[in-house]
């Protein structure tokens, strides 16, 4: 399985370009769920989302749609990662597992100024509810070592791969899953990709699926975010070729 999307749903600059002219906001993740095969809540990661919120989001989007969530900052960006336990309590008893067989990965972003702590980062994953899927997105060089991967591995969590000038990219296979956020799209171009980047992104999305038989999903974060939607379906369109 290979699910392509984006980060969010309400960006006014799609309106009128991905979303038609006159769309309402309140259809709008209606709208992008039928275009997309996932969509990464982001909201989640600045603040607690209502239970009441998660349950109308399940009723506005297709069956076999799913949803990755971006765990709080609240949780990870702290200097004991250990002693996030309660945070992560309060994120699960919050509303996400409103969500149900729709919920798909947790996404857990660390500061870029996050150094790798092996006994600490041992520690905060063991406090992540196993009958969830993780993935953790980490920005500083200290983590591109072997035993951050083992860390990883052991725990049977996914290291996001990210497609950024700025941080460390890290492709290593650690869970049954694949997660990957792509930073580059281009405002010049209109897919955001062009066509042979689109087929060489959707032939690497083939690779990590049947050679590492895990799913995969794939979110268009960022960079030039205007043209996200565009690339996001245009890399759909490519898979399906």
């Amino acid at each position: 399985m290979i699910r392509i999307g984006i980060g969010g749903w309400t960006y006014p600059p799609w309106r009128g370009v991905f979303y038609p002219p006159g769309l309402t906001q309140a259809r709008e993740l209606e709208h992008a769920s039928r275009q997309l095969t996932s969509i990464e809540i982001n909201g989640t990661f600045y603040g607690s989302q209502k239970p009441e919120s998660f349950r109308r989001w399940v009723a506005e989007t297709p069956d076999d749609f799913v949803f990755s969530v971006k765990g709080p900052r609240f949780t990870t960006h702290r200097r004991v990662l250990a002693e996030a336990g309660e945070s992560v309590e309060r994120f699960f008893a919050g509303g996400v597992r409103e969500l149900g067989k729709k919920l798909g990965p947790v996404l857990w972003q660390f500061a870029p100024t996050k150094k790798f702590d092996p006994e600490d980062f041992a520690a905060f994953l063991a406090l992540l509810p196993k009958d969830v899927r993780h993935a953790v997105e980490v920005r500083h060089d200290s983590f591109v070592t072997p035993d951050f991967v083992a860390t990883a591995r052991k725990a049977g969590v996914a290291i996001a791969f990210v497609e950024s000038d700025k941080h460390p990219p890290i492709d290593e296979a650690t869970a049954d899953f694949t997660y990957a956020r792509l930073e580059k799209t281009k405002a010049d171009i209109e897919t955001g990709y062009t066509e042979p980047e689109l087929r060489a992104w959707a032939k690497r999305a083939r690779e990590w699926e049947t050679k590492g038989k895990r799913d995969v999903f794939i979110y268009m974060i960022s960079g030039a975010k205007e043209r996200a939607p565009a690339a996001a379906v245009a890399l759909i369109g490519e898979l399906g070729k």
